[in-house]
C-alpha cells in the first residue's frame, strides 16, 4: 500500500563531528580509532570532581557552520546537562546546549534536480558525543557489556532543520548540499562510514490539506544519502498502513535495517522533560562577542552554490558542469588554475570532466594526488586549439604526461604526434582511401551521408589519429564530388 493521500512532514537532525585535533571538554585526542578506552580521561569518563573546560576551536567551528546557514549567532548560550540512562551512554549524561543553543534561526537555500529549496534551520548547537557500549561480537555479549568511551567528549554539532521537508528525495538533497558545505567551510570531514557525520529523521504524515502535524517518528542514525531516502521511504509506507487500518502511529525512536529493508523500534520517543535538563554546573555561559562572529566570518571561504553561480557567469559553464566542479573546493582550483592556463573554460572543463576525473576514478583517488599539474593540462589544450595537436592525439599526449611529469611539447616531438595539416599530404592519404573502400565511395555517391564519417576514419587510422579531422573531411568531400 502507498502513502497516498497523505503528505510527508519531514525534519533533520544532523550530527557532525567538529574538526578539532581534541575533544570539546579536555585534551584527549579526538581521532577516530584505536584501542578501546585509549583516548580517555576523568573528564571524559565523567568522574565526580573533574572540571570540563570548553575547546575554543571547537566554539569557532560551530560558529561558521552557523554563518554559513545563514544563522543568528548568539552573544551568550548555555551548556545543559542531558540525562539519561541507556545503553548509547554509558556515561548516564551528555553535556549538551538546549533552550539557549549557540545559532538560531537560518536557512539553506539550494538548487536540486527539480528546482530550488529553501529549507530553515531551527538551531545549531554544541555537543559532545557518547561512549559506546558494546553487547554484539564480543563472545559473551550475552553476560558482559563492554565499555568504551573513545567518543565520550568528541565535539559535535547538532544541526536542527524545521520539518519543511516534503519528501525522501528532497531529504537526501538537503543532507548531500549540507554534506558539501560542511566539507567546504573545513567544519566536518563528511565521513558518513566512520560514523562523523550522520543524520536522524524526524517523520510523520498527515492528511493532505491539512496543517496540523501528524505523530512523530525519529528514525536515528542514518549514514549515507541512500539510507536516509530508503528510510523515509519505507516510514512513509509503515504509518499510513498503520492509519488506514485504524490503529494509531506510536511516537517512538526506530532504527532502519539495509538488510531487511525496514525500521524496527529501538525505544518510545522521550520528550524533552525525559532528559532532566538543568543547566551544566561546571561550565559558565558562552560569551561570543561581535568581534569573535566578525573575525569568524570573514573566514568564510566561498561556498558551493555561490561558486557555481560565479562559474556559470564568468566561464559561461553549464548548471550541470557547474555544479560538479563547484561542489569540492580542491577540484574548483584545479578547474581555475587549468582554465586560466588554457585561456579555455569550456575546454578545462570538458578534460577535468573528462579525463582527469576518469584517471582519478581509476585510481581510487582524489583531485590532490591527479598526476598532471593544472598549469601543464592547459598547455596540452593550447596545443589543441592551436592545431598543433588533434582531440585524439592530445589523449595519447595526456596519457603519456600523467604521472611522468614530462611536457606536452616534448612528447608530441619525440611521438611524432602533431596534426597533418598539408592538403598535399592528406591529399594522398585521401586518394588511397577512396582507391581502398570502392564500396563505402559508392554508398556515399548513393546519398549515404554517414558513409563519409567510415572514409574520414579511415583517413585518421591511415595517419594513426594525425590528421586534420576537418581537412580530411574537406578534402574527401572535394574529390568525391569531381
Amino acid at each position: 500500500m502507498s502513502a497516498a493521500g497523505f503528505e510527508p512532514v519531514i525534519g533533520l537532525e544532523i550530527h557532525a563531528q567538529l574538526l578539532t585535533a581534541t575533544k570539546a571538554f579536555c585534551g584527549c585526542g579526538a581521532r577516530f580509532g584505536g584501542a578501546p578506552n585509549a583516548h580517555v580521561c576523568p573528564v571524559c569518563l565523567g568522574l565526580p570532581g573533574a572540571l570540563p573546560v570548553l575547546n575554543r576551536r571547537a566554539v569557532e567551528l560551530a560558529m561558521r557552520a552557523g554563518l554559513a546557514l545563514g544563522c543568528t549567532i548568539q552573544h551568550r548560550s548555555i551548556f545543559a546537562r542531558k540525562n539519561y540512562f541507556y545503553p548509547d551512554l554509558p556515561k548516564g549524561y551528555q553535556i549538551s546546549q538546549y533552550e539557549r543553543p549557540l545559532a538560531t534561526d537560518g536557512e539553506l537555500v539550494y538548487e536540486a534536480d527539480d528546482g530550488p529549496h529553501a529549507t530553515r534551520i531551527l538551531r545549531v548547537h554544541l555537543e559532545e558525543d557518547a561512549g559506546k557500549s558494546l553487547h554484539v561480537g564480543t563472545g559473551d555479549g550475552d553476560r558482559h557489556t563492554y565499555l568504551d568511551f573513545n567518543r565520550s567528549g568528541v565535539p559535535l554539532i547538532e544541526i536542527v532543520t524545521h520539518p519543511d521537508l516534503r519528501s525522501p528525495r528532497e531529504a537526501a538533497d538537503f543532507f548531500v548540499r549540507l554534506r558539501a558545505i560542511l566539507l567546504a567551510i573545513g567544519v566536518n570531514d563528511g565521513n558518513m562510514e566512520e560514523g562523523s557525520l550522520r543524520c536522524d529523521a524526524n517523520v510523520s504524515i498527515r492528511p493532505v490539506g491539512t496543517s496540523a502535524l501528524g505523530v512523530k517518528v525519529e528514525v536515528k542514525n542514518l549514514n549515507s544519502f541512500r539510507f536516509l531516502q530508503r528510510a523515509i521511504e519505507h516510514e512513509l509506507v509503515r504509518q499510513s498502513e498503520q492509519l488506514n487500518a485504524g490503529a494509531e502511529v506510536v511516537q517512538e525512536t526506530r532504527l532502519w535495517d539495509e538488510a531487511a529493508g525496514r525500521t524496527a523500534s529501538m525505544r518510545s520517543k522521550e520528550e524533552a522533560h525525559d532528559y532532566r535538563y538543568f543547566p551544566e554546573p561546571d561550565l559558565p555561559p558562552l560569551e561570543v562577542s561581535d568581534e569573535w562572529i566578525a573575525d569568524v566570518r570573514a573566514g568564510l571561504p566561498e561556498l558551493p552554490d555561490a561558486r557555481k553561480q560565479r562559474f556559470m557567469r564568468d566561464y559561461g559553464l553549464s548548471a550541470t558542469d557547474a555544479a560538479q566542479l563547484a561542489d569540492t573546493a580542491e577540484l574548483a582550483r584545479f578547474f581555475e588554475a587549468t582554465a586560466a592556463s588554457a585561456g579555455n573554460p569550456k575546454a578545462a572543463c570538458n578534460w577535468v570532466m573528462g579525463e582527469v576525473t576518469r584517471r582519478l576514478k581509476v585510481e581510487d583517488a582524489g583531485i590532490e594526488a591527479v598526476g598532471v599539474s593544472p598549469d601543464a593540462l592547459g598547455r596540452l589544450i593550447r596545443l589543441v586549439d592551436t592545431g598543433v595537436i588533434n582531440g585524439s592525439a592530445a589523449k595519447s599526449v595526456f596519457d603519456h604526461m600523467y604521472g611522468s611529469g614530462r611536457e606536452p611539447d616534448d612528447i608530441v616531438q619525440t611521438e611524432a604526434l602533431a596534426q597533418i595539416g598539408d592538403e598535399g599530404e592528406l591529399n594522398e592519404v585521401v586518394a588511397r582511401v577512396i582507391a581502398e573502400h570502392t564500396d563505402a565511395v559508392a554508398r556515399y555517391l548513393e546519398g549515404n551521408e554517414g558513409s563519409l564519417g567510415f572514409l574520414v576514419g579511415q583517413v585518421m587510422r591511415a595517419t594513426r589519429g594525425r590528421a586534420n579531422p576537418k581537412l580530411a573531411n574537406e578534402l574527401l568531400r572535394r574529390t568525391l564530388a569531381d
